[in-house]
């Protein structure tokens, strides 16, 4: 009887250490997951690097200013409208095949760019554009499919956080490698980080399915083959398109005043410029808290953290507005909102894959479109006050206006 119970004590004792060992590491999200963070981070420098050195490129390539904002549009663009093609491109592609692809796709649309005319870097700036779209997409799902489905939005965040690292400090950085390089240098950087994110991710994500497959499929079944005709019938159900429209609306809402935000600290709060960018990184430092809050309550309570970032910026950016003479009430509304602007993104991620969790490939891409779009309409919703002498402040209160259409659209997500 002793020998029957040391056996069996033995046999449990393995199972015990590996029940110890997940709690222990439950927390924890595989490598890969950040490795894809990185990898944004790295083609999305890119994107906030241009802006940066804007006159110098007009003044090398010999066009006016408007001509090479221009690239800027390209780039857009080409997210916009190349991401969902791109996913339907790639549904039979391994993820790691795909995310290979489009990162070298990536660079070298970037390196062609640097040695060509200007007619040579709109069109690549346009396939770049497409490129970032796919990666981001298949990012997304491949980012989900290394962890359990109750930790889908918090890798999606993690993903995604590579965004805001980009946007507070590559851009930066790379603008300022530029001014001692000539403008191209910065852009080199991204190109070299952009290999390296090729092989981290050669290196440290599964040869697994094809880029179509979700880790869990509760309609075609956790094996089912990649499918065109199931990925376009996702397309259909309108509580996704619900999404994309509170995607579009709080994304625009939050960059309208992040855009316009130099501008009014040195118009109107009278900020001496040297420290304009140390205030626009503490938006990026909100944003990246915002990201780590938002990832860790979506994957349970997806529309408290939509509803709390939406009604949070309507608040911030009315009293930005308010307050924006007052750089002592300035500096802390920029770092809040900067939190609610990306506490919502890992809830809008969790949504779209929960609704089309059967086929989520081309969900992710018109989503990455979806942020694109919100993002490249900012100037238009901008333009119309400003050109009819309207306060620069305005733009602040649009985007009050954008997060609180949103507020019905979320209730009307959650009753669904």
């Amino acid at each position: 009887m002793d020998a029957v119970q040391a056996k069996e004590k033995a046999a449990a004792a393995p199972a015990d250490s590996r029940t110890n060992a997940a709690g222990k590491g439950r927390d924890r999200l595989p490598a890969g997951v950040y490795l894809l963070g990185f990898s944004l981070f790295a083609m999305g420098s890119a994107e906030f690097l241009l802006a940066g050195v804007l006159p110098e490129v007009a003044s090398d390539l010999d066009v006016g200013l408007s001509a090479a904002g221009m690239l800027i549009t390209a780039f857009a663009v080409g997210v916009v409208l190349g991401g969902p093609p791109f996913a339907v491109l790639s549904l039979h592609w391994p993820r790691r095949t795909a995310l290979a692809v489009t990162q070298a796709v990536f660079a070298a649309s970037i390196a062609a760019g640097l040695l060509g005319s200007y007619e040579v870097m709109l069109v690549t700036r346009f396939v770049s554009g497409v490129a970032y779209a796919g990666f981001f997409a298949v990012a997304s799902v491949t980012a989900i499919s290394l962890v359990t489905p109750d930790r889908n939005a918090r890798a999606s965040g993690v993903v995604v956080s590579g965004l805001s690292v980009a946007m507070v400090a590559g851009g930066p950085a790379g603008t300022l490698l530029s001014h001692f390089t000539e403008w191209r240098g910065g852009f080199w950087a991204v190109v070299a980080l952009t290999l390296a994110g090729i092989a981290g991710c050669l290196r440290g994500l599964p040869a697994d399915r094809p880029a179509a497959q979700p880790a869990a499929d509760p309609d075609a079944g956790p094996s089912a083959p990649p499918s065109v005709a199931r990925e376009l019938s996702t397309m259909r159900n309108p509580r996704l398109w619900t999404v994309y429209a509170i995607t579009i609306l709080t994304t625009a809402a939050y960059m309208i005043s992040f855009n316009y935000l130099a501008a009014l600290l040195q118009d109107r709060t009278g900020i001496p410029q040297i420290w304009i960018p140390a205030v626009l990184a503490l938006f990026g430092i909100g944003a990246f808290l915002g990201l780590s809050i938002g990832g860790r309550i979506s994957d349970r309570r997806p529309h408290l953290a939509l509803l709390t970032g939406a009604a949070a910026i309507v608040a911030l950016s009315a009293t930005l507005a308010g307050v924006i003479s007052h750089a002592w009430a300035v500096v802390p509304v920029v770092f809040l909102l900067g939190v609610a602007a990306f506490l919502l993104n890992p809830a809008l991620y969790g949504r779209v894959f929960a609704i089309a969790g059967a086929a989520p490939t081309l969900a992710g891409a018109t989503t990455v479109s979806s942020f694109q779009l919100g993002i490249s309409i900012t100037p238009l919703l901008a333009a119309v006050p400003l050109a009819n002498g309207g306060s620069l402040t305005t733009v602040c209160l649009i985007g009050a206006a954008l997060a609180a259409l949103a507020v019905p659209l979320i209730v009307l997500d959650r009753r669904s």
